[in-house]
């Protein structure tokens, strides 16, 4: 998906003049091969060829696993990096990742791609234009039509690290508040495995900002309405709901009602296309020295501090601080 993204934005750039130009990698050699001589780009066999071929930025779309070295590996070559939600597995992972970047004046953008949605961006405008009054009640959705093979759950981290912490992101990027309190709660109705790998399917978390404001965070692997992902912001003067269209994954009970008329999204490449090549133009243009970082590394690792105690306050039952943020 971000390499057919890079290659379609010398259609977008053209009029500057840029000619963007792509080169792979991949563990799964044939498979990049492939996707390679499809859009007329490089194949390198290594990441080591890859970054002594003169890049002039490294997008990384790998396992979570791997990011802290392909981040370090990045920084070291001197070019600036895209890298993929998370950071690292967890946030003690991230933090020497985070110091490692600094130390170097790296430039490092994290791939938290709901920050380009027109929807989000619309509510975050309106919530700063003071439209919406204060606000007093955040509910965010993120429901997945199926599961992902349970071979990736077993090294995901668990759903809210996964999934969840999207919408942990989008909540402190719309409000400029810090989350300081998750209480969460999960279950599993599916697939057995799920849970014999150390997962829930289906969880909830309450969380609590530093103003007192409360929200709630719901994700699912079962939902088999279609790709769900919605935010409603209830404030003293308006009310808005992000996601709500005509391919949303739900129905009325209503009589009468046809709304939503289309058919839903299937997957979040669906659901977030003109995001996600938002996200890599972006990129783009803080390699040209354009535009500031839009997700910093630090922008992440906050997230994943309140993913982190979510799956903590999971393990064991009661509600969790979050520890304090590192600096925006």
């Amino acid at each position: 998906m971000h390499a057919n993204n890079i290659a379609t934005l010398n259609g977008a750039l053209n009029p500057e003049g840029i000619n963007v130009r792509l080169r792979l990698t991949d563990v799964a050699q044939d498979h990049a091969r492939t996707v390679a001589a499809g859009l007329g780009a490089e194949f390198l066999p290594t990441v080591e060829a890859l970054l002594a071929s003169g890049l002039d930025g490294l997008v990384v779309a790998t396992g979570t696993g791997t990011h802290p070295e392909l981040i370090k590996a990045g920084v070291d070559a001197g070019i600036p990096v895209f890298c993929e939600k998370p950071v690292a597995m967890d946030v003690a992972d991230a933090l020497p990742v985070l110091e490692y970047i600094r130390d170097r004046q790296g430039v490092v953008q994290i791939g938290h791609q709901r920050r380009f949605d027109a929807g989000y961006l619309e509510a975050r405008r309106a919530y700063e234009a003071g439209e919406l009054g204060w606000i007093h009640s955040l509910r965010a959705v993120t429901c997945d039509m199926a599961p992902p093979p349970v071979e990736f759950l077993a090294s995901s981290g668990g759903l809210f690290r996964d999934c969840s912490v999207h919408d942990f992101d989008i909540l402190r990027w719309l409000t400029g508040r810090e989350i300081v309190e998750v209480y969460a709660k999960g279950s599993n109705n599916g697939d057995p495995a799920i849970a014999a790998v150390g997962d829930v399917d289906t969880a909830l978390a309450l969380v609590t900002f530093d103003d007192g404001t409360v929200g709630t965070v719901s994700a699912t692997r079962y939902n088999g309405a279609g790709h769900d992902v919605r935010l409603e912001i209830q404030g003293s003067r308006r009310s808005l709901l992000v996601g709500l269209d005509d391919k949303a994954a739900l129905a009325s009970a209503e009589p009468g009602i046809g709304f939503p008329a289309g058919e839903p999204h299937r997957t979040f490449a669906e659901r977030f296309d003109a995001a996600y090549r938002d996200e890599m133009a972006a990129f783009v243009e803080l390699i040209l020295g354009r535009r500031d970082n839009p997700c910093t590394p630090e922008d992440a690792v906050a997230a994943s501090r309140v993913a982190d105690a979510a799956q903590e306050s999971l393990a064991t039952g009661v509600a969790v601080k979050v520890a304090v943020s590192v600096a925006r």
